[in-house]
């Protein structure tokens, strides 16, 4: 019973004392924790009535009470008394306040990370002397397929996985390229242009798969305009656009309609040498796909194939970017994921 006593004054003297330097709500609640807890002092005290005789508890079971109902009591006059210090100091700070320089911040907008890129593929297109054009996203079947050699029959009219509409003929745009064949019947050659721009594809949504997505697609027909010409501006603008001179190319053969020959560009990967997990281990990444203009896609746009030559070449805008930027999920560039888009 002695050591119950004992006990009792410790946990007076020691509550007494850390109440008085409970100057905030977190300091009170670890003094709640700590004496009036489930696992506090009073509570493992109070197990102890078990070990004692019945004249024991008789007398020791009211001074526990006691000790619990004293501390309780203590706590909720520590807590109402912070809660005004508090009010007091909110009032006397509204006391003071000056209206005249109160300043509303509205929240700041920045630029899309789609509209960030489409500028920098202007600004070194135009450097060029590129003419930057547009075109309709509702295309007719004529200009998406029939004027780029695709005609109704042809096989690669299966790979656009088109979005068809209602009205006949009509269907969303599945690339940028139907803009070279209206600018070219429009404008004749030579003509020099870029043309980005949302194109559509019905197909499944994934992390490299998006049913709206954005292309750019460049363009050159004149006399005497060979491959070489070609590659050497896709390499000329990835290196700028990548801001690396030191950054190369790699051409592998490739098979478009509308081209002839048809090559695909690959960029060595401007984050390593020895291969990492943005190139797959092989150092090189695939991103256009490009050639020579058909001579029939010129024929059918009024130009002379005989006379003039050209290249084209189109890249998906995501593709381009999730590469510069490390971004492993196409799908975060239409999300309103902000900690995504506030990146950039």
């Amino acid at each position: 019973m002695s050591a119950i006593n004992d006990a009792i004054k410790t946990i007076e003297q020691e509550s007494a004392q850390q109440l008085s330097v409970a100057q905030n709500e977190e300091l009170l609640e670890q003094f709640r924790i700590e004496f009036l807890g489930r696992q506090g002092k009073v509570a493992l005290l109070m197990e102890q009535l078990k070990t004692l005789s019945l004249e024991e508890k008789k007398e020791a079971g009211p001074l526990l009470n006691q000790l619990k109902k004293s501390l309780q009591e203590a706590y909720e006059d520590k807590k109402h008394s912070l809660q005004q210090q508090l009010l007091h100091a909110k009032q006397e700070k509204q006391k003071y306040f000056d209206v005249t320089a109160y300043r509303y911040q509205p929240l700041q907008g920045h630029v899309h990370i789609y509209t960030q890129i489409i500028e920098q593929i202007q600004d070194i297109f135009i450097s060029m002397g590129y003419d930057i054009v547009d075109g309709p996203e509702v295309e007719t079947d004529y200009y998406n397929f029939e004027a780029l050699n695709i005609p109704k029959d042809h096989p690669a009219r299966d790979s656009q996985d088109t979005f068809w509409l209602n009205e006949p003929g009509k269907l969303l745009r599945t690339h940028t390229s139907s803009v070279q064949a209206r600018l070219m019947k429009a404008r004749g050659a030579p003509v020099a242009l870029c043309a980005p721009g949302r194109v559509y594809r019905n197909e499944a949504t994934d992390a490299t798969h998006d049913f709206q997505f954005t292309q750019t697609e460049w363009l050159l027909v004149d006399k005497n305009i060979s491959l070489a010409n070609h590659i050497s501006t896709a390499r000329a603008f990835l290196q700028k656009l990548f801001g690396r001179d030191d950054l190369n190319i790699r051409v592998r053969p490739g098979y478009f309609p509308f081209v002839e020959p048809g090559v695909e560009i690959d960029l060595a990967c401007p984050f390593c040498t020895d291969g990492c997990a943005t190139c797959k281990r092989t150092k090189w990444i695939e991103l256009l796909g490009s050639g020579m203009i058909h001579p029939n896609v010129l024929r059918q746009c009024d130009i002379d194939p005989e006379v003039y030559s050209g290249f084209a070449a189109g890249m998906g805008i995501e593709r381009l970017a999730m590469v510069r930027y490390g971004i492993t999920d196409i799908r975060l560039f239409h999300s309103s994921v902000l900690s995504f888009i506030d990146q950039f």
